[in-house]
């Protein structure tokens, strides 16, 4: 939108000083050639009254009373011609070659004879290049013209798209489950009545998974009640009865009512995971701060080492708690079992996202358990191998990854999206302190 909107500038600003720079480059020329044969009519006429007053005066006319007529400074160079009365002529040096711009004027009569004859040329090139210096002169201002027109075109653009742009970090933050997404107004009214949509939509979306959470909730629990009564009371039916036909009877009806119960357990565990969408746009120097708070005293009693670098410097998008519970199963892995010094440490991704890494300079992770390092029950040191298994599960469900890039030495690498660069984190950050997930710390 904003290359279409300064291109459009950039078309009209063109046509503008088309159709404005070229009549005036050729009026303007044909007004200094006007005024360059007016002036030297002028200089003509005035030089040949100056010869008529001294034939007149019976003076002399000489080489010596042309020259400071022939000027240079004020107005162009000219080579003056003077045909006396009786044939003799008086010039002055040609002041170059090529064609020439040429007046003539003729002196009253002298003593009753015939007159003087004044010719005055310049050359035609100095006339030339003075229009030429103005037709430069409107290229230079149309240059101008046309840079603070891009310029104000890009800032007009830039005025227009940002909005359309926090208005899309709006639909992201609806989309991941904020029930009001962050917008401020934006001073162009069709995109505030989108934003105000927007706004009321979420609303109306969140009542309605509000409602429809609330009473999953509801009818699970008012179903277990019952069927967990109900199951007890054939159990209680079963263990009494002599008759196998009843046992038998009973038993099938417990069967039934686990299924039923199974039933209300995945309805109910599926309300609970659509109430996900906790990803948020988050720094990540925040999140490793709280960590690094968090074990710096323990790895310092334990003769460890925990640094923690930013260089990235990018946003994030992932839910806060899980991010950090997932750093805090990695670093406590890393400090059951590593060695050396534990880093954290971010690296930009290709594309839009964000390599976060865990180091340690252990001996790492052997060849066979690599492969199934992530999988539940899976631990080489004993283990109940369910955080790594949780972790994963926790950054794929933000979209993201975790692996082992690297066994020997052990580098765990987390990916995350990245919020776009050309959004305001200001204003798409929600506003607040971050979730604390991860290991308590120890009271003294």
């Amino acid at each position: 939108m904003r290359r279409r909107a300064v291109q459009l500038a950039v078309v009209a600003v063109t046509v503008a000083l088309l159709l404005i720079g070229l009549p005036a480059s050729i009026l303007g020329s044909a007004m200094i050639w006007e005024a360059q044969q007016s002036n030297l009519d002028t200089r003509t006429q005035t030089l040949a009254r100056a010869v008529e007053r001294r034939l007149s005066q019976g003076d002399r006319v000489d080489g010596a009373m042309l020259d400071p007529w022939i000027d240079g400074r004020v107005n162009h160079s000219a080579r003056i011609i003077v045909i006396m009365p009786e044939g003799g002529r008086v010039e002055t040096p040609p002041v170059g070659e090529g064609k020439v711009l040429r007046s003539t004027r003729a002196t009253g009569t002298i003593d009753g004879g015939v007159g003087a004859t004044v010719i005055m040329e310049v050359l035609v090139r100095d006339v030339q290049a003075q229009i030429a210096r103005m037709i430069l002169f409107l290229g230079a201002a149309s240059a101008v013209a046309f840079t603070v027109a891009v310029l104000v075109a890009l800032r007009g653009s830039r005025r227009i798209a940002a909005p359309l742009i926090y208005l899309a970090a709006a639909a992201e933050q609806l989309g991941s489950g904020h029930a009001r997404p962050n917008v401020r107004p934006s001073g162009i009214e069709e995109i505030d009545l989108v934003q105000d949509e927007l706004v009321r939509t979420a609303e109306r979306m969140a009542g309605r998974l509000a409602a429809e959470r609330q009473f999953a909730r509801d009818a699970s629990h008012q179903l277990r009640t019952p069927l967990t009564s109900l199951s007890m009371r054939l159990e209680e039916i079963q263990f009494l009865s002599d008759n196998e036909e009843v046992k038998e009877e009973a038993e099938l009806s417990l069967q039934q009512i686990e299924r039923l119960t199974g039933v209300v357990d995945d309805l109910l565990r599926t309300s609970r995971k659509a109430e996900g969408g906790t990803t948020e746009a988050l720094r990540l120097s925040d999140i490793f701060e709280q960590q690094e708070e968090e074990w710096q005293e323990t790895f310092k009693a334990a003769g460890r080492a925990l640094e923690v670098s930013d260089e990235a410097e990018r946003i994030a998008l992932a839910s806060p708690g899980a991010l950090a519970q997932v750093l805090a199963t990695l670093i406590e892995n890393s400090l059951k079992y590593g060695e050396g010094t534990t880093t954290i440490s971010t690296r930009p991704a290709t594309g839009r996202g964000v390599f976060i890494d865990v180091a340690d300079e252990g001996g790492g992770v052997s060849d066979e358990l690599a492969p199934d390092i992530f999988s539940k029950g899976i631990s080489g040191h004993g283990s109940s191998g369910l955080g790594l298994a949780l972790a994963k599960d926790l950054v794929t469900a933000d979209g993201g990854r975790l692996e082992l890039t690297q066994r020997q030495p052990p580098i765990f690498t987390i990916f995350l999206n990245e919020l776009p660069g050309e959004l305001d984190p200001a204003l798409v950050i929600p506003k607040g302190a971050l979730v604390t997930v991860g290991r308590r710390r120890r009271r003294r």
